[in-house]
């Protein structure tokens, strides 16, 4: 499922350019996937906002029946205001002021904390009265980049599996009520072999533990950037972590959640940055395309190296040649080299494919360009949800001596 061709043009001709784009029914799609995959556990999924948090997206998130994890207080805040009731939050704490976790208590969602110093200080405040989850770091390398890849030993990232016996004392001391034990290994993971670890590990802690009831493996389930790349399998991943719960039923007479947190694979593929060609400019060697965008709205191919696929909408029968397709910042902003695409023609609209997840949730008002309208497809509907911003914009909240 996904938008068509002449659906893009049509939202450009309405809405202009530089422009994203959303597919309500390819995040359907991809839930029921996951859905499907993991019928045979008591499976929750909680969609990670970082990836896109306009209010839209996180409603139609919520109507469709997945539950939310959030980043932030003010992500937590986002949830509710989109209509999630506390108890499909989840707030996933990383180096924050305690006063944050305790705000988040105050909202009623469910809290889970990466350090022992902020449990500490929750075990102090609320002792046995309130349940929580811990992020352990399981020393695992996973991931398609060092720089989205969260469970290795040298990552920030939660309570050092060596540690355990620290976390064990803290628990014990304070009567805590330790409900979720949580690892996020890291993003575009396609191994079932990472998950199995992880579920084996989250297993073994389990039995150290009796009050926890649920196990979190976060999310990190690969999507295809590039032509020739597959998707994670679902299915090659549900059936050994089933099995990996069903036997420690067996042996334990314990019944687990399993939560999941799938951002990037919900939303990934139901976006589109579309953007118009300003400029063709051929040197001896190389061919640029400007167009009327840059690392300002799009920023992974610069940060993360990420691969994203072009369409020329406007000409998509041409010849193909190379070009480097770059962006209008005073940076190296470029989103492409020596791709082949068809013909490119100044004024043609070129669209970038997989923009749904950290597009415009990382965009900037950098060079002091303005940030790009956002725009709904569903049901058949082309539906704004976001204005373009405008130079008032850039004043708003500026104070001038």
């Amino acid at each position: 499922m996904s938008v068509s061709r002449e659906e893009l043009i049509r939202a450009a001709a309405t809405f202009g350019t530089p422009l994203y784009v959303y597919h309500a029914e390819s995040i359907t799609g991809q839930y029921h996937k996951l859905a499907d995959a993991f019928a045979a556990l008591d499976a929750r999924f909680f969609y990670a906002a970082k990836a896109l948090t306009n209010l839209s997206i996180l409603k139609h998130i919520r109507s469709i029946g997945c539950s939310i994890d959030c980043s932030s207080i003010n992500e937590v805040k986002l949830a509710l205001h989109a209509g999630f009731a506390p108890d499909q939050i989840l707030y996933t704490s990383n180096s924050v002021a305690f006063s944050e976790i305790q705000e988040a208590v105050t909202l009623g969602v469910s809290v889970t904390i990466d350090s022992l110093s902020n449990l500490e200080k929750f075990a102090i405040a609320y002792g046995g009265h309130y349940p929580v989850g811990v992020r352990i770091r399981p020393n695992i390398m996973a991931g398609g980049n060092t720089k989205i890849s969260t469970g290795h030993a040298g990552s920030k990232f939660g309570i050092p599996i060596e540690r355990v016996e620290s976390l064990q004392q803290l628990v014990t001391t304070y009567g805590m009520q330790l409900r979720t034990l949580h690892i996020h290994t890291g993003s575009e993971i396609s191994e079932a072999s990472v998950f199995v670890r992880g579920v084996e590990l989250l297993l073994e802690l389990a039995n150290i533990f009796p009050t926890v009831s649920v196990i979190d493996l976060g999310g990190g389930f690969k999507v295809p950037y590039r032509p020739n790349e597959k998707e994670t399998d679902l299915v090659a991943i549900a059936q050994p972590v089933a099995k990996a719960f069903a036997d420690f039923t067996h042996k334990t007479g314990r019944q687990l959640q399993v939560w999941f947190e799938p951002g990037k694979y919900l939303v990934a593929q139901a976006g589109y940055l579309l953007t118009t060609v300003t400029v063709i400019k051929p040197t001896d060697t190389i061919c640029f395309v400007g167009v009327n965008s840059g690392l300002n709205h799009l920023i992974r191919p610069m940060f993360y190296e990420a691969y994203h696929n072009i369409s020329n909408l406007t000409n998509s029968e041409g010849a193909l040649h190379c070009y480097q397709v770059t962006g209008n910042i005073c940076e190296t902003d470029d989103f492409a080299l020596a791709r082949e695409i068809p013909e490119v023609r100044e004024g043609d609209l070129l669209a970038f494919h997989n923009a749904g997840a950290y597009g415009f949730e990382m965009a900037s008002s950098y060079n002091a360009r303005v940030r790009p309208a956002e725009v709904l497809c569903i049901n058949g509907q082309q539906q704004i949800i976001r204005r373009r911003e405008s130079f008032d914009d850039l004043l708003t909240l500026q104070i001038m001596m």
